[in-house]
């Protein structure tokens, strides 16, 4: 896995043709994952530093506004099966 520091993240997703290949990430800050690309949406999860992530597509609502589809790497035969294992993180 790849550690990214905080903004370290944007660069490896725009160098990732994310819809094709997932890449997994190991996230260098504290990130909130929602249910859907939207500020407002419900925040499912709380991710610390050092999870890790893969990513699965990104979303551009706009120059500022950058958000990352996401699953978090798990281990299928040990994890509860109803886990949140994916969601949106904003850039």
């Amino acid at each position: 896995p790849i550690t990214l520091p905080a903004g370290g993240i944007q660069k490896s997703v725009n160098q990732n043709n994310c819809s094709n290949n997932p890449k997994e990430i190991t996230i260098g800050f504290n990130a909130s994952l929602y249910s859907f690309p939207e500020i407002n949406a419900k925040e499912l999860l709380t991710l610390d530093v050092g999870t890790n992530l893969l990513v699965l597509r990104k979303w551009e609502v706009s120059e500022s506004e950058i958000w990352v589809r996401v699953e978090l790497a798990t281990n299928k035969l040990l994890d509860d099966p109803n886990k949140i294992k994916k969601g949106w993180i904003k850039m």
